[in-house]
């Protein structure tokens, strides 16, 4: 299960909204046990992706190690990695499974009309082959 604070959920949101039509890219981090992530903070990150950023994100590796390391200086874990999707519902693509982490969850942000519809999370296995619908709780 991913819980998400109000503080953190509300930033997430803002930010697919600021970027509509394009796709948004941020990292959640927070605590982890008993089979709960809780994430109680969302960091937004830039979407370097060279082509079209309404079809796809991409994260600056920099960026992401970064944001691991200001995670283990406030005693955090990164939990995992948020982006929108505009106009479209909050699925995971084949695109998001081949970029993806095993030990990450993916929220998926879906935007309609530059306005937040849902959400979804995703856990990926190992293999990259498929991902699982998470629960989510927004608290």
């Amino acid at each position: 299960m991913l819980r998400i604070e109000a503080q953190p959920w509300t930033e997430m949101v803002k930010h697919a909204r600021a970027t509509y039509p394009d796709e948004c890219v941020g990292v959640m981090l927070g605590t982890s046990g008993n089979g709960t992530k809780s994430v109680v903070s969302a960091l937004p990150m830039e979407n370097v992706n060279p082509g079209p950023k309404r079809q796809r994100y991409q994260l600056d590796s920099k960026d992401l190690l970064a944001a691991d390391a200001e995670a283990r200086r406030r005693g955090l874990e990164l939990i995992g990695i948020y982006h929108s999707h505009p106009d479209c519902d909050a699925y995971f693509s084949k695109t998001d499974l081949e970029n993806s982490c095993p030990w990450y969850s993916f929220v998926v942000l879906s935007v309609r009309n530059g306005e937040f519809d849902h959400a979804n999370s995703w856990l990926p296995d190992a293999e990259q082959t498929k991902a699982e619908k998470e629960d989510l709780v927004i608290v």
